[in-house]
C-alpha cells in the first residue's frame, strides 16, 4: 500500500478517561493514522501515566506513533515514540540530551519561519505550524498563511504538521500546499457521526 503524501496525526481531547480508549480503538481501526498525541493538562504525573498506558498499548497494536505533549519525563517513562514541545516547554537541545537520538521531537512554530528554521537546524524531527483555522481546542494567537507550508516543503526535508481547526471540509488547501501531516482533534472526537466516520472522511481526502 502506498503511503499518501499527507497523513493523519490525531491529538487527544483533554479528557481521555471513561470510554476514550474504545473511541481511540475505533478511530485507529477506521483507516491509516500516522501518530497519536497524548495531551492532558493539570493532571498529576502518576495519573497521566495511568491514563496514557492503555492508549499507548492501542497505538502500539496499530503501529501508530505515540507522542506525548509537553512532558519529556513522561515521554521517557512511557518509552513513547516522541514528544511534542511548545515554545514554552523546554529547550530542544536539553530534550534531545535527555531522550537520545531515537525519540521523535516535534516543535510548535506557530506562524514563524524563523522558529521553524531554528527547530530544523536544532535537530527537530518535525515542525508544526498553526492555527490555520479558528479552533476551540486551545487558545491560539497565531494564524499563518497556507504559503508557509509550501515554503517549508520546498526548502527542508523535515516534515511539517498543519494544526488548528482542521476539518475534512477545509483541509484540501493544506494538503495541496505540502503539509506532511494534518493534526486534528475536535473534528474527529466531536464528530456527530463518531470518530470512525471522521477518520474515514479524512482518509478519503488524503488518499485522493
Amino acid at each position: 500500500m502506498t503511503i499518501p503524501s499527507c497523513q493523519l496525526y490525531l491529538i487527544s481531547p483533554l479528557d481521555v478517561g471513561g470510554d476514550f480508549p474504545e473511541r481511540l480503538q475505533q478511530a485507529l481501526e477506521a483507516g491509516p493514522v500516522a501518530a497519536f498525541q497524548f495531551r492532558v493538562k493539570d493532571v498529576e504525573q502518576g495519573e497521566a501515566e495511568r491514563l496514557a498506558e492503555p492508549l499507548k498499548e492501542i497505538c502500539d497494536a496499530h503501529d501508530v506513533a505515540f507522542i506525548v505533549n509537553d512532558d519529556v519525563d513522561l515521554a521517557k517513562r512511557l518509552a513513547a515514540d516522541g514528544v511534542h514541545l511548545g515554545q514554552g516547554d523546554g529547550d530542544l537541545k536539553d530534550a534531545r540530551a535527555e531522550l537520545g537520538d531515537q525519540m521523535q521531537i516535534g516543535i510548535t512554530c506557530h506562524d514563524s519561519r524563523h522558529l521553524a528554521m531554528e527547530a530544523g537546524e536544532g535537530g527537530a524531527n518535525y515542525v508544526a505550524f498553526g492555527a490555520f483555522f479558528p479552533t476551540t481546542t486551545k487558545e491560539t494567537h497565531h494564524r499563518p498563511e497556507v504559503d508557509i507550508l509550501k515554503w517549508w516543503s520546498t526548502i527542508m526535508e523535515i516534515p511539517c504538521v498543519a494544526i488548528g481547526g482542521i476539518t475534512p471540509d477545509n483541509c484540501q488547501p493544506l494538503v495541496n500546499a505540502g503539509a506532511d501531516f494534518l493534526a486534528v482533534s475536535g473534528s474527529v472526537w466531536n464528530d456527530p457521526e463518531g470518530p470512525t466516520y471522521a477518520v474515514k472522511r479524512f482518509n478519503e481526502i488524503l488518499a485522493g
